[in-house]
């Protein structure tokens, strides 16, 4: 699932080369944590966020089928 979130992502901004995705286990959840550029930002959030949401919802879909809990924070 990692790596769709850095496809996604990838497609989207400017500068692939700064796209960074870490995952970080906790005891009931995965969080995936998406660094880019600081230009790129507003493309990754979209439009009141509705590109972070449908992120989100593709990356919670695949997780579902593997009956596990995931999120992705855009920092």
């Amino acid at each position: 699932m990692k790596e769709i979130v850095e496809v996604i992502a990838k497609s989207l901004v400017d500068h692939p080369d700064q796209v960074v995705v870490e995952e970080k286990d906790d005891d009931r959840m995965t969080v995936f944590e998406l660094h880019v550029a600081q230009d790129d930002m507003g493309k990754v959030i979209g439009k009141q966020g509705r590109i972070a949401k449908a992120m989100r919802t593709v990356v919670k879909a695949a997780a579902t089928r593997e009956n596990k809990k995931v999120t992705v924070e855009i920092i």
